[in-house]
């Protein structure tokens, strides 16, 4: 599995709940795009329209030796999963304050696939609690770094 692109900021603002590998629909000079790591997940989001869901503000560059036909970089892409997981995601974000949010995207056994997880959205003070778990993790690893 290599890993393209992760989406930190999700991390930050969402306490994730289950996460599902999901693959996506390419045209061929944005998979060589995205193979050459022109990918952006932040500020992207799932939506689901008809019964699909889809990928929305995902910025992949133009291939720079693709001709003028390139793609959109920031257009709409479809994610495949099943009938049953997209009925299971339905009814779960139905439920007040949970969304689904990509959190990578990376190749598996050259497919490109995308990791997208339900999540609800953390409050102020929950965000505050998670940058100072995260500066005394760091001070702890830095006093045991001087100590050595």
């Amino acid at each position: 599995m290599k890993v393209i692109d992760k989406n930190k900021k999700v991390f930050f603002d969402y306490e994730l709940e289950e996460k599902i590998e999901t693959g996506i629909v390419l045209v061929g000079s944005e998979v060589k795009s995205v193979r050459l790591g022109n990918v952006n997940l932040r500020d992207s989001f799932c939506f689901i329209e008809g019964g699909e869901i889809f990928l929305k503000n995902c910025y992949i560059a133009p291939y720079e030796k693709g001709s003028h036909f390139n793609e959109e970089p920031r257009r709409d892409r479809k994610l495949l999963l099943h009938k049953r997981e997209i009925a299971k995601l339905i009814g779960k974000i139905k439920q007040k304050g949970y969304a689904l949010v990509p959190t990578m995207i990376y190749f598996a056994k050259n497919k490109v696939k995308v990791e997208i997880a339900l999540g609800r959205g953390k409050k102020q003070h929950d965000k505050r609690a998670s940058l100072r778990e995260k500066d005394v993790k760091r001070d702890m690893e830095r006093a045991v770094k001087e100590y050595k």
